[in-house]
């Protein structure tokens, strides 16, 4: 991949709906000052799945690549020109590289949680529960199957809102079994728990997971801490949040935009931490 330096004028954005809350501004920015890249810059760009088409036929030579958040990642693997053979197996991409008048779609996703989880230890869980069934579901069964497991349990609100995750982890070999999230209590204790549910949706269950001893990686990271890690936290359990997910896969974001491996993750953590702290 070809390395790009210096102050030549290049452009990238995350585009999602809503966007204005995104943290990915923040990061890119910090990769780019830090990297030497003068002439790059990043923006958030409100687009709609319905508009997505429009904006990328609109974008110059000058663009480098694009952050997708929900509700574009399904549709961008329709409107790429190649894809990624993971992002075809996850079923949706999180980035658009544009180079030499072709988009290639990727997911970053898979790499920032498997990443995440590594960096606090957990890097061979012996037995997993997640919560939610939705496309950041699909990806952490992707990045568990990644660590080694075969087999996990996914808790959603119906099985028929877990249908594309579950066949999204038996692309990548893992055996899925679906429960409805009133029985989750029920398949603890589990090694890990996994958290993909919005917002505070997962506080209900912070008595029980504390309880059972089990490490937690909740991608919500704002505001942070939710009452869930919290409590696994102060049962003296191991707590992963989503900004180190979010840290991660926008580092190798970074990477495949610019085509450099020398992505600075410490200035990006800075960057992020500093901001969720002006936020909060």
């Amino acid at each position: 991949m070809t390395e790009t330096r210096g102050t030549a004028v290049r452009r990238a954005a995350v585009l999602g709906s809503p966007v204005a809350h995104s943290l990915s501004p923040v990061l890119h920015r910090a990769a780019y000052a830090a990297m030497g890249l003068d002439g790059w810059s990043y923006e958030a760009i409100e687009c709609a799945e319905d508009g997505l088409e429009a904006v990328l036929g609109g974008l110059g030579p000058e663009w480098a690549g694009l952050s997708l958040t929900m509700p574009l990642k399904r549709v961008a693997i329709e409107l790429a020109d190649s894809v990624s053979d993971l992002a075809a197996k996850v079923g949706g991409a999180n980035t658009l590289v544009l180079r030499d008048g072709r988009r290639h779609a990727d997911n970053t996703d898979v790499h920032g949680i498997v990443t995440a989880l590594r960096e606090a230890g957990l890097d061979a869980p012996a037995s997993a529960l997640v919560l939610g069934g939705g496309a950041t579901a699909a990806s952490a069964l992707a990045a568990l199957a990644g660590l080694g497991l075969d087999e996990a349990v996914l808790a959603a609100r119906t099985p028929e809102r877990a249908a594309g995750a579950v066949r999204v982890g038996e692309r990548f070999g893992v055996r899925v079994r679906v429960v409805t999230l009133d029985r989750v209590p029920e398949h603890l204790p589990s090694a890990l728990v996994v958290s993909t549910l919005p917002g505070r949706a997962a506080d209900v269950f912070a008595g029980p997971v504390a309880a059972s001893g089990a490490a937690l990686f909740d991608v919500v990271y704002a505001p942070w801490p939710t009452a869930l890690a919290a409590a696994v936290e102060a049962a003296g359990g191991t707590v992963v949040g989503g900004f180190e997910m979010l840290l991660h896969q926008a580092v190798r974001q970074v990477a495949l935009m610019t085509g450099r491996e020398d992505v600075p993750v410490a200035a990006m953590r800075a960057a992020g931490e500093a901001e969720l702290a002006r936020r909060a």
